[in-house]
């Protein structure tokens, strides 16, 4: 079924690879519900939504495309949902969630037609890197700020925080041994790192284990999403079709990157075809759609497979191991609820996943203004502004202006002038965010 032969690997050989990738993107469970309980949404909620969705894309990955890519809920997708959605447009989480699924059937419907294909051809590369580095600094400030090392300032909005407070200590402490283990290449660096820091916590009083370690796997308010027509409406009712667009366009933008970067470091690519790349597609938009209905922000494809694939995996059986131990997660929700209400714990795999994602700006084009610039107002807008969207926005409207004064109108697709007319309405006449 997974082709082993054919793909010069073995059983445990994908295994392990799976094994790998999941220890690099489990620590998903722990800071998912964090980020999303700013928001108002139940922990456990999330927690078992987060786990659903990885299970379904990952398993769609493994069993229609047989790729070696994992499919979860994405990271600054989620801070999207929580700081620009639901504190930005002053919605409930529910009304956020329709967005969501809205987005998701939107992107299903995409992913079967060509129109996905061009849509991302017709966006700048440059705006493409900015809005990865972009949200990549925005993660970084968050860890930070919920760390306590950056703090609120009357003057100066930010400053240094309280480095001798027992959870900047511990924060930094988490961060310089996580650096330690990836300067070192351990696979699952992330994820141990949350375990040292959770243990040091332990020792010193700041962590305990009321409710034990295991229990039943449990959603206490069931889908949140089951009428699609009523999310429609409530999309339209409050006016979030810049929200819709906006989680559909990082999605398409992340996800199809990340699989193309993975394929081709496991060699799976045919010139610049990726085989099997509807199905491949199907998974993030299949796991975006149903995890709205449980109660969570977006999947995406995740960079941590590319761990699994340096370990050796080829395969959808290395996505279907990947899987397997997503499911064993949701019995440990005492255990990772306990760990991820310590912030120290988990920010610092924030601060670092921000920094990977940063060097996306090496790859801009910072030589010619009329590129750098629409780019480098996505990237410090977004902490500045606390909005993905509205660094989103700013980029698109941008590009094409500095393209119409440098006399290069003709190189700017149709589709980055709608987008900016777009994008223009909902900033100067809906108050967006």
């Amino acid at each position: 079924m997974f082709k082993l032969k054919e793909n010069q690997t073995t059983v445990r050989t994908e295994t392990l690879a799976g094994l790998t990738t999941f220890l690099t993107m489990v620590y998903i469970v722990v800071v998912n519900p964090i980020i999303l309980a700013d928001a108002g949404v139940p922990f456990d909620q999330v927690f078992t939504a987060t786990i659903i969705a990885a299970i379904v894309g990952t398993l769609w990955m493994a069993l229609a495309a047989n790729y070696p890519i994992a499919i979860a809920p994405g990271m600054g997708l989620n801070a999207y949902f929580a700081y620009s959605v639901v504190g930005g447009h002053q919605v409930s989480y529910q009304i956020a969630f329709a967005s969501v699924f809205v987005a998701g059937i939107l992107f299903l419907i995409l992913s079967l037609t060509p129109f996905r294909k061009k849509l991302i051809e017709a966006i700048p590369a440059n705006l493409k890197y900015g809005i990865t580095a972009g949200i990549g600094l925005f993660i970084a400030f968050i860890g930070l700020r919920l760390t306590g090392i950056v703090t609120d300032h009357p003057e100066n909005l930010v400053t240094l925080g309280d480095l001798t407070s027992p959870p900047v200590v511990l924060a930094l402490a988490g961060l310089a041994v996580t650096l330690v283990l990836m300067s070192l290449n351990v696979h699952g660096a992330l994820f141990f790192g949350m375990i040292i820091t959770g243990i040091i916590a332990f020792f010193t009083g700041e962590l305990s284990f009321k409710e034990g370690f295991v229990s039943m796997p449990s959603l206490p308010e069931g889908f949140i999403i089951l009428n699609p027509a009523e999310a429609i409406g409530q999309v339209v009712q409050h006016g979030l079709y810049a929200v819709v667009f906006s989680f559909l366009l990082v999605t398409i933008f992340d996800t199809t990157g990340t699989m193309i970067g993975v394929a081709q470091q496991a060699g799976l690519m045919k010139g610049n075809e990726l085989p099997n790349a509807r199905k491949a597609l199907l998974a993030d938009s299949a796991a975006t759609t149903v995890g709205a209905m449980f109660g969570t922000s977006p999947t995406t494809a995740y960079i941590e497979s590319s761990a699994g694939v340096a370990a050796g995996g080829r395969t959808g059986l290395t996505t279907l191991t990947v899987a397997v131990l997503f499911g064993l997660t949701a019995f440990f929700s005492p255990l990772v609820g306990a760990v991820s209400g310590i912030a120290a714990i988990t920010a610092p795999a924030l601060i670092i996943v921000g920094s990977l994602m940063m060097g996306n700006i090496a790859k801009i084009n910072w030589n010619e203004i009329d590129e750098a610039f629409p780019a480098f107002l996505v990237i410090i807008s977004m902490p500045l502004t606390s909005s993905i969207a509205t660094g989103i926005a700013l980029g698109f409207i941008s590009y094409p202006l500095m393209k119409i004064a440098k006399g290069k109108w003709k190189e700017v697709h149709l589709f980055v002038y709608i987008f900016a007319v777009l994008f223009f309405i909902q900033l100067v006449f809906l108050g967006g965010h």
